[in-house]
C-alpha cells in the first residue's frame, strides 16, 4: 500500500529542514522531499500548507499535480497511524485498518480548501476515523448470520443514509424497500439480522496508552459541521455551473435572507418569476447532488 502511494517520492536520508532549503528539483518548483514519511510532525504541517497552496494552481492529471498530491499523502500518513492506535486492541488486522484510514486521508486531501483557513488535521482526522468506523460497521459481526443478510445489512445502511439525507428524517420500511427494490419483509429481516452485529457492551474497556478507556468514550457522534463541509464541497462546483443571475438570487435568498418579493423588487421582476427561477436553480443543484451520490 505504501509503495503504491509513494510513486513520486525518492528514498533518502535528508531531514525536513533540509528539504525546505534543498534545491527545487521537484516538478513545478515544489520542494524536493526524498522521504516524506520521515518528516517530523511540525515540519510536515508547514510543508503540507505549502503543497496545498501549490496544488490549487496545478492542473489535475499532470505530473506536477500527482507529485504534490502523492507527497501530501505520504507526509500525512502519520495521522492514519495516530488514529489507528485507538483501534489496535479490537483484534482486527492492523494493515486493513491502516488501509481504510488512508482512504479517509486521501478523501480529506481531495476535499481540503486552503481558503477556509482551517488546519488540515481538523478535517483529516474525522475523515480517517470515519473510514475506520465504517470498516468496522461493515465487516464485524458478533453473531454468525447468512452472507445474504450480511450484505443486505450493508445495503440497508447505505440506503438509510441516502434517504435520510434526502428526506430529512429516518426512512420508513416501505421507503427502504422501494429504494432497494425488495419486499418490506426482506427489509425487516435485514434490520433484525443487523442486531447480530458488534454486540459489545459500551462499558467494555480498551487499553489506550496504558489507560483503560471505556468503549463509550470512543464512539463518535454525528458532527453537523462535518455535514456542512461535505455539502459545501459538493455544492461549490454545481453553483459555478449556474447562471450569474441565478447565483445572485440564491445569495440574496439564502445569504441575505431576503424574501422573494424583496428580490423581485431589487431585480425589477415579479415575485412569481423569482419563484420560478429559484425552483429551477434548486432543482438543478439537487439533481447534481443526487448524481454525485
Amino acid at each position: 500500500m505504501r509503495a503504491g502511494l509513494a510513486t513520486s517520492a525518492v528514498h533518502a536520508q535528508d531531514s525536513a529542514a533540509d528539504a525546505r532549503t534543498a534545491p527545487a528539483s521537484s516538478p513545478e518548483d515544489l520542494p524536493h522531499i526524498e522521504d516524506p514519511q520521515s518528516i517530523a510532525p511540525r515540519d510536515a504541517r508547514e510543508l503540507t500548507q505549502v503543497f496545498f497552496q501549490r496544488l490549487e494552481t496545478l492542473e489535475e492529471g499532470t505530473h506536477a499535480y500527482q507529485y504534490a498530491r502523492n507527497t501530501l499523502i505520504e507526509m500525512n500518513l502519520s495521522l492514519v497511524r495516530y488514529a489507528a492506535r485507538r483501534f489496535r486492541n479490537r483484534g482486527d488486522d492492523m494493515d486493513d485498518i491502516l488501509q481504510v484510514g488512508t482512504i479517509g486521508l486521501i478523501k480529506a486531501i481531495d476535499r481540503y480548501d486552503v481558503s477556509r483557513d482551517v488546519e488540515f488535521t481538523t478535517l483529516a482526522i474525522p475523515y480517517i476515523t470515519g473510514e475506520m468506523r465504517r470498516f468496522f460497521r461493515d465487516t464485524t459481526w458478533d453473531v454468525r448470520v447468512p452472507r445474504r443478510l450480511q450484505e443486505l445489512r450493508v445495503d440497508l445502511a447505505r440506503a438509510n443514509e441516502k434517504l435520510s439525507g434526502r428526506l430529512g428524517r429516518d426512512p420508513k420500511v416501505s421507503e427502504l424497500a422501494a429504494e432497494l427494490g425488495i419486499s418490506e419483509d426482506e427489509v425487516v429481516e435485514g434490520q433484525v439480522a443487523a442486531n447480530g452485529y458488534n454486540a459489545s457492551s459500551i462499558d467494555a474497556t480498551f487499553n489506550d496508552d496504558g489507560n483503560d478507556t471505556p468503549l463509550a468514550d470512543l464512539i463518535g457522534e454525528r458532527d453537523a459541521e462535518m455535514d456542512l463541509i461535505e455539502d459545501l464541497h459538493a455544492l461549490a462546483p454545481l453553483l459555478n455551473q449556474l447562471e450569474e443571475r441565478d447565483r445572485r438570487i440564491l445569495e440574496m435568498r439564502f445569504g441575505q435572507e431576503m424574501t422573494q418579493a424583496q428580490i423581485g423588487k431589487e431585480l425589477g421582476v415579479s415575485q412569481m418569476h423569482i419563484s420560478r427561477l429559484l425552483t429551477r436553480a434548486l432543482t438543478q443543484l439537487r439533481a447534481g447532488l443526487l448524481n454525485e451520490e
